[in-house]
This record gives structure tokens, sequence and C-alpha cells, in this order.
């Protein structure tokens, strides 16, 4: 079986398992595992900020980043189908007191003017006011589109003017990096607060990081106490993370190319179902609207024959690529894919 669904089905390999197994620990909410402490540094470094907070999920990451940097009653502007308001249970809302606008993109790219129009700086008691845009990049339910540098440098040249934040919503930011030769430092020195997830493409069992100055990652540590994320000694859990950015970054390149590949066979059945050309990282969604076909049925048939994959809403499926996925499974997955779908139109 073929397992498309998400990149998070990701198992640790065996080294992965060493390094998690010979980790050394210390109590974290002291302050004192040295192996989380380790993986903070690296990924604040990374990604050309101050600090880092470990957290046991890209959702927490994201809740602490935009909770320390939007008062209550504020918002969040974000795109319309952004992770942190379609799929984090409305975490935002509900414990923070944060509200939301949102933007509309047709194709999932991100375009800086839209956003930065529908800023509000208050001018009465009744207004509510734009603390925060948050870009996701990679956009998930965007069909894994990257936003471009430049997009993301003229948000950050006027936000500074506005003194609005910047948050990115960076669960496979790696992905992103892999595919436009960005780097990582670039990115983030565009963003006031990052969240890397290191338990999607990366490959670890459990974990994001949450970047940013030192002062907001100071606040980050009691909300996530508060929030019950204050772990003990997770260094165990973290060694997995160091792992990772030292031997799965560079290969999630094969990830995007595996996805593009799978792309380009069901494309060639069906060249409206799907365009190869927008296929950016390791995420493709196939749009089964134009061919009639149910999108759990095709699931179902896809699995049948040995390709299980995520059924998004009744006339698209998703598929994600990762390093569980070998060439040859991508080569596979693509035909089975292509098959099920000219069987079944």
């Amino acid at each position: 079986m073929i397992d498309l669904r998400s990149d998070t089905v990701t198992r640790p390999t065996p080294d992965m398992r060493r390094a998690m197994a010979e980790a050394e620990v210390g109590d974290d909410v002291y302050g004192e595992d040295p192996t989380i402490n380790a993986l903070e540094e690296q990924v604040a470094g990374l990604l050309s900020h101050e600090a880092g907070l470990f957290c046991p999920s890209g959702s927490m990451t994201n809740m602490l980043g935009i909770a320390a940097q939007v008062p209550r009653g504020w918002e969040v502007l974000a795109d319309h189908r952004a992770h942190i308001l379609r799929a984090e249970c409305g975490g935002h809302a509900a414990l923070a007191g944060v509200t939301s606008r949102t933007w509309v993109s047709a194709d999932g790219t991100f375009d800086a003017a839209q956003a930065l129009s529908m800023v509000s700086r208050p001018r009465g008691y009744n207004q509510v006011g734009t603390a925060v845009i948050s870009v996701e990049n990679s956009h998930n339910f965007g069909g894994g589109r990257v936003a471009d540098i430049e997009q993301l440098r003229t948000l950050h040249a006027r936000t500074r003017e506005l003194g609005v934040a910047v948050h990115v919503d960076g669960a496979r930011i790696a992905n992103a990096a892999a595919a436009t030769g960005v780097g990582l430092g670039e990115y983030g020195a565009l963003a006031d607060s990052v969240s890397l997830c290191l338990s999607k493409g990366l490959g670890a069992p459990v974990g994001s990081v949450l970047v940013g100055s030192a002062e907001l990652i100071a606040e980050a540590r009691v909300l996530r106490k508060r929030y019950g994320g204050g772990m003990r000694q997770a260094g165990i859990l973290a060694a997995a993370g160091l792992w990772a950015l030292e031997h799965n970054l560079e290969r999630l390149a094969e990830d995007n190319a595996a996805a593009a590949r799978i792309a380009r066979a069901i494309a060639e059945v069906d060249p409206a179902v799907v365009d190869p050309d927008t296929v950016d990282t390791n995420i493709v969604f196939i749009d089964l609207g134009p061919t009639g076909l149910d999108a759990q049925a095709y699931a179902a048939a896809t699995e049948a024959a040995g390709v299980r994959v995520s059924v998004m809403d009744e006339d698209s499926v998703r598929i994600v690529t990762h390093l569980d996925v070998s060439a040859e499974d991508a080569r596979r997955a693509g035909e089975i894919l292509a098959r099920s779908l000219a069987e079944n139109a």
C-alpha cells in the first residue's frame, strides 16, 4: 500500500530511533533539556531569528505565534483556506480571543497587495484592529503553492510601516525552499514569527518549532504552559528533529519531484483534473468535478488498487508525497491514480 494521505504518516528510521534513545535530556519547563535547547537554537538560526520554542504540534506553534502578537479582540488576516482558520479547531478564537478576516486566492498563490488592502487600524471604539497577517508557505489547501519571495518582501516592507506583524505558517516551508532555492534564512527574515513542522516532510515522529524574537518567544513559552504544552524530558522527541534537519532537508526536492511526476501521469489521462504546472511542492489536488466522479468512490477505488489518498470534499482528493514514497512508488502511484480515473470516469 502506497500511503499518500499526508506526509505526516512517515515513520522514524532506525538511525533516528537510535538518536532518540541516546538523547541527553533534562526538564524543559525549567529550560534544562540540552537536546531541546540545541534544536530550538538550530531552527532559530536556520530561519534568521533570535530564539525558538519546541512544541508538540504545528497547530500549537501557530497558536502561540499568533496569540503572542494579537491582543484579544484584534484580528489576524489570512487566506480563506488557511490552515490556521480551517484546520486548527477554531483555537485562535476559542482560546486567544483572536478574530479573523480572509482574502480569497483562486489558485493558492499569495498577493501582498490583496492582503495589505485589508489592514484595519482602529479609528474608534467599535473598530477591530489588524495585528497580524498570516501567510502559509507552502499553502496546504492551496495545493502546495509557494509564496513568491518578491511578494513576501513587499509584505515585509509595508507591514513595517503599518505596525502590523507577519506570521508564517511554515509547516512545509522547507519544501518551499527546496522548490525555489530561496534559503530558509531569507524566508525567515521576512517574518516576525515562523512555525516549522518537523513531523511532515522532514520525517520526525512529532514536533514543531516556533521562532521569533527573544521577547516573543518568552511570551510564547508562558502561553505554551498555559495551554498545557509544557513538556519535561522531551529531548527524546527533539533528538528526532535534530536528526531530521541533518539528514532530510536536502532530500525534500525528491518529494517535490515525485509529486510532479504523479501529477503529469494523471494529467495525461485527463488534463482537466490537475495542472502539473501548478504543483510547486509535494502536494497535488485532484479536481474530480469535471469528471463527475464522487471523491469517496474514487478514493475507495485507488485504495483497492494500492494507493491511499485524502478526500478533501465531495469532488476533490489530495495526495502528498514524502520520504516513505520511493521513486518507484511514485511511478506506480501515478499509474494507479491515472488508471482509476480512466476506469471510473
